[in-house]
Formats: C-alpha cells, sequence, structure tokens
C-alpha cells in the first residue's frame, strides 16, 4: 500500500529547501526529527479540506477498515466531539433536540461537547457491583431504557473497550438501535486493532453508524493519532459534513509528524499486522492462562489487556502498581481495585517473558474483602452546560454534599467521572470521590 504523505515529507526533507515557512525550527536538529516536521505547503494538502496526499491516505486506511475512515491529530477526544455535532445535525434536520442515551463511564471528552453542543443526556448506568469505569449495557437493558422513555434518543453513545478492558455486545445493541430508529455510536478508542482479528471484532463491521478509533493506542502511531469512521449504510449527512465537524473543534495546525506515522501505519496494516497480531494474541492469552493458574484474577476480555483484581491478590493496585514500576516496567493505569497493561505486537518474546516473571515473583497475600462503594446516580439539577456556563468556586470534596458540579475536573487516565456537571453532590457521590481520592470539586456559586 502506497504512503504518499510520508513519502511527500521525505522527498520534501531531501531538497534541504531553505524554510521560510512554519514551524519555527526551520528543519533543524533538536530532537532530531525536525526535517520531517512541516506544515501546509505547497503538494502537502490540508487535513481538513484534503483532496491531496492526505486525501488519497485517508482513502487506504478507508479500505483497511471497510468505511469512510478520516484522520485526526489530537486523538479520539476530537472525533468524540465531531461524531456527537454531527449527531446534532442530524437531528436538527428533523426539527428536534437531540437526546442522546450515553453509558455512564462516558470519556471526559463527551461531558465537553455536551457543554459546546448543548444535547440532552440520558444515562444508561451499569448493573450493581460494577466499577464506574464500566457500564455494561445489555440488549435487554437498553430496550428497556427506549420503553421507559418519555422521547425517542437520536442516538446511543457506548464506550467499548472501556479502560479496564471491558467489551459490550456491540452487534446486539447495534440491532436493538435498528430496531428503533435510533443511531448507535461507538467510543472505540481502545479498540482499533479489533478490526484485524481473525473474526472482525470492530464496532463498524458490528453495526455502528460512527465510531472513533485511537490508532496510537494498540497501533504503531504516534501520540495523538486516531480515526473517524463512518459507516457506509449511515446517513449520508455525516460522510458529507464530518470534515467541517472535525475542523469546527480541531486545531490548524495539525501535527504532519503524526499525519506520517497513521500514513505509514497503513502499509503496515495492510501487509503485515493480521499475522502479527494473530500469533501475538496467542501469547498474551498463554500468558493470561499461567497468571490465573498462579492465584491472578484477570477481569478483562479483551485480548490486548491485562487487568488485574489487585485486592483479590492481597494488594491494593496503587500498591501493586508501585511493585511494577520498581522492576522496571511502567504499566498503563492503577487505582485501588485494578492494574491495567496494555500489549501490542510492538513488544517482543523477551519482554513478554520478563512481565510475567515479574508478575509470578510477587507473592500472593490474603485477599483483601474492602468493597468500592455503589455507583452513585445523583439528582440532574440543570444541564451539563448550563451548569458549566455558571460562576463556580473549588470547594474541598467533605464540603461539597448538596452542592451542584459545575465542571467535571477528572484527570486523565482514566478521564471518567463519578459526577457529571449539573447533578447534585449527595453522600453517595462523596463517598465514591473520597474512595478515588478526589481532593477537589468545582462546584457551582451561589
Amino acid at each position: 500500500m502506497k504512503t504518499p504523505i510520508y513519502d511527500f515529507v521525505c522527498q520534501y526533507a531531501e531538497k534541504n529547501a531553505l524554510r521560510l515557512h512554519m514551524p519555527g525550527h526551520k528543519g533543524k536538529n533538536l530532537l532530531g526529527f525536525e526535517k520531517f516536521d512541516i506544515t501546509e505547503i505547497n503538494g502537502a494538502d490540508s487535513l481538513y479540506e484534503a483532496d491531496g496526499i492526505i486525501n488519497e491516505s485517508e482513502k487506504n486506511a478507508g479500505e483497511l477498515f471497510g468505511c469512510k475512515t478520516l484522520y485526526s491529530t489530537e486523538g479520539s477526544s476530537l472525533c468524540i466531539r465531531a461524531m456527537l455535532y454531527l449527531i446534532c445535525l442530524y437531528a436538527k434536520e428533523k426539527n428536534e433536540k437531540p437526546l442522546i442515551f450515553a453509558g455512564r463511564n462516558a470519556h471526559k471528552s463527551f461531558l465537553s461537547a455536551a457543554v459546546l453542543l448543548d444535547f440532552d443526556v440520558e444515562w444508561l448506568y451499569p448493573e450493581k457491583g460494577q466499577t464506574y469505569l464500566s457500564c455494561n449495557i445489555t440488549p435487554e437493558k437498553l430496550r428497556e431504557s427506549f420503553m421507559k422513555a418519555d422521547r425517542k434518543p437520536t442516538a446511543v453513545y457506548v464506550t467499548s473497550p472501556d479502560y479496564l478492558g471491558n467489551t459490550i455486545d456491540i452487534k446486539a445493541i447495534s440491532h436493538i438501535c435498528k430496531e428503533n430508529g435510533v443511531l448507535l455510536i461507538v467510543d472505540n478508542a481502545h479498540g482499533a486493532y479489533l478490526r484485524f482479528l481473525p473474526e472482525s471484532l470492530h464496532p463498524i463491521d458490528a453495526g455502528a453508524d460512527m465510531c472513533c478509533d485511537s490508532a496510537h493506542k494498540t497501533l504503531p502511531v504516534l501520540t495523538g493519532g486516531a480515526y473517524l469512521h463512518i459507516n457506509r449504510i449511515a446517513p449520508s449527512l455525516f460522510a458529507e459534513n464530518a470534515k467541517n465537524a472535525l475542523a469546527l473543534f480541531g486545531s490548524t495546525s495539525p501535527s504532519y509528524l503524526i499525519l506520517q506515522s497513521l500514513d505509514i501505519a497503513n502499509r503496515y496494516l495492510a501487509e503485515k499486522f493480521r499475522d502479527d497480531l494473530k500469533s501475538f494474541a496467542k501469547k498474551i492469552e498463554n500468558l493470561k492462562i499461567n497468571l490465573k493458574s498462579n492465584g491472578y484474577i484477570l477481569t478483562e476480555k479483551e485480548p490486548l489487556k491485562i487487568t488485574i483484581d489487585a485486592k483479590s491478590y492481597g494488594y491494593y493496585g496503587n500498591d501493586f502498581a508501585e511493585k511494577l514500576s520498581s522492576s522496571g516496567i511502567e504499566y498503563e493505569f492503577c487505582d485501588k481495585d485494578f492494574v491495567v497493561m496494555m500489549f501490542t505486537p510492538a513488544l517482543n518474546d523477551e519482554e513478554i517473558n520478563q512481565i510475567e516473571k515479574t508478575l509470578l515473583k510477587i507473592a500472593k497475600r490474603d485477599k483483601i474483602n474492602e468493597i468500592p462503594p455503589e455507583i452513585p446516580h445523583p439528582e440532574k439539577v440543570m444541564s451539563i452546560r448550563e451548569a458549566a456556563m455558571s460562576c463556580n468556586q473549588v470547594l474541598s470534596v467533605e464540603k461539597c454534599c448538596g452542592k451542584v458540579l459545575a465542571l467535571s475536573s477528572v484527570g486523565c487516565p482514566p478521564a471518567v467521572s463519578v459526577i457529571a456537571g449539573g447533578e447534585k453532590i449527595d453522600e453517595d457521590v462523596i463517598k465514591n470521590l473520597q474512595y478515588y481520592s478526589a481532593k477537589n470539586c468545582i462546584i457551582i456559586k451561589k
């Protein structure tokens, strides 16, 4: 498969032209890659008006994913806002106020989009006993939500895989949505590789109308590289307005380094990745079997994550994660309950053996029986947008009971909030915030 963006930049770098254009480093070495870091010079195309090399590369990506695919150099966060804007356009065409049924574990980009676009949100909560990072929406639960709703939603928004590696039956959810004339959009930020498994588990193949993939999370792409995918059977309005949607929220200075990495990845995905992924996934499957046989409880469903239930092994997640760090292994995420590790075929056999040996050296201790607080169902006082646009102040968590949250200030990872803007902070919320070591809240100032 051709790599038009990368080829163009390499040819330009070889010319050693006098660069009287941005960036300010002028291609001179500081970190070593500057000669490949360019802007929208003649022939380089323009990401949001692409009709040249970027357009060609995006079409190559679309062939790989079986849909219309557009690039983002600002991660899935940009794609999430763009998808939700397109949903709002769709509702506007029908003279409706957009209503979105969303899994409660939505990324903070969803909340920021709600501030910017002012759509209505109806939360879909997980079953009892689940962490706030997961929201296993079943077809039955979704059908029940449709039946109880005062009005039909414009779209359903779900996250799969989630940060802990749990997945939703997207095919079944898609079927329920289509039965009810409701669109389905999926935050698939952690699952770009799912398309290339022996049997695709990618949301587009499962019937989603749109989804986003953070290519940089699971593919050999620089941080920030992502895809917006639009199903060929989705309303034509989406594909026609997708570039404008991305441009509305995106920077006018997209990174050509990231674009090159997305471009080069196409060749690897086309030629080698399926075989590499198949053999690598088997190795991780064997690693999981060995860990389980030695007393580990793993909670994830997706093939390229290992999520350790640390308390069942006798440790708080933070303490267990520190043991990994002190052994020269850096994990993806931890909290009091879990430690998450992400794997890709970029890791070799020696590195897989290293993590296995390290984990098996950690002595199992008596189980910690502390249970996380149940996910709260706070009262909605006002819209997410209205709350965000209100005067606010910062208070310590213990002083916030009875107050209304103005803005979610959760960090990344995991960028998932226990409470959304416009909701009242009650005792259950306080318990959750304290359990997850939150110190302050941004509340509406009276």
